[in-house]
């Protein structure tokens, strides 16, 4: 049996302060599925990637984050985040901690950009990718999934992270198409994919602040990648989803060999 603590606006979309789940052995993720089914429809939504979950009093950012262990009698408190109006760029998947940046456009000339960065924060994964190719968080988000669990199934489609993410975005098995079309562009916005240590992620926020549009992936880009990737408007009818087109952008990431 765990007991949960909900705060602030966890509060609110739960609508109670506290809940008692009766089962153990699951992990954060698992808590926070079944917090989400429990939620109210009529209440605000529960924004997973802007949390701060303690686990008896300690920060789940030090254990194993989504993925901790729960035991019978754990107290779970959870506590959404207030950035002061400025927005949180870091999230995590898996247990590896992960930031979306969009480039305004203009910033960036050349692929010298993206070299100096990997100069510079040596100890984080970073790519560029042009802004076109992206639809959207939850779409960035799936993608780079499939890469990491590529990663550790030791079946990505080339020796770099990084590298496989761009293939990914690009659905493409070639590294050079990858580049060619789905790169960072001269003038262009571009998404700046970075993953590694928090702190780290943290600095290079700060080195780009200055050259980042204030809301990430500004751009409705579904009408580009239908024609891009050749998908009708029969494919997306045939998909029962809330969102077939990126569905059908994942997929299609997904099954590349």
């Amino acid at each position: 049996m765990i007991q949960v603590k909900l705060l602030g606006g966890a509060k609110k979309s739960l609508s109670t302060d506290k809940m008692t789940i009766d089962k153990d052995n699951l992990t954060i993720q698992e808590l926070l599925d079944i917090l989400q089914k429990s939620k109210p429809k009529d209440t605000p939504e529960l924004d997973e990637n802007n949390l701060l979950i303690a686990v008896n009093g300690i920060d789940s950012s030090a254990l194993d984050g989504k993925l901790t262990k729960l035991k019978d009698k754990d107290i779970v408190s959870v506590i959404p985040v207030i950035h002061g109006g400025s927005q949180n760029t870091i999230f995590q998947i898996s247990k590896s901690f992960v930031e979306l940046l969009e480039i305004k456009p203009n910033i960036i000339q050349n692929i010298d950009f993206l070299i100096d960065l990997r100069k510079k924060f040596p100890d984080l994964a970073i790519q560029g990718v042009f802004a076109k190719y992206v639809l959207s968080k939850a779409h960035a988000k799936k993608i780079l999934k499939i890469s990491l669990e590529a990663k550790n199934n030791q079946n990505m489609l080339s020796k770099k992270l990084e590298t496989d993410i761009l293939m990914r975005f690009a659905c493409t098995t070639q590294i050079s198409q990858a580049i060619a079309i789905a790169g960072l562009k001269p003038k262009q916005s571009s998404i700046i994919i970075a993953l590694g240590k928090r702190s780290s992620l943290k600095k290079l926020h700060s080195e780009l602040k200055p050259y980042l549009n204030s809301k990430t992936i500004s751009k409705n880009n579904s009408q580009f990648l239908k024609k891009q990737f050749k998908i009708s408007k029969k494919q997306i009818d045939s998909i029962y989803s809330k969102n077939p087109l990126e569905d059908l952008l994942v997929e299609k990431a997904a099954v590349l060999l």
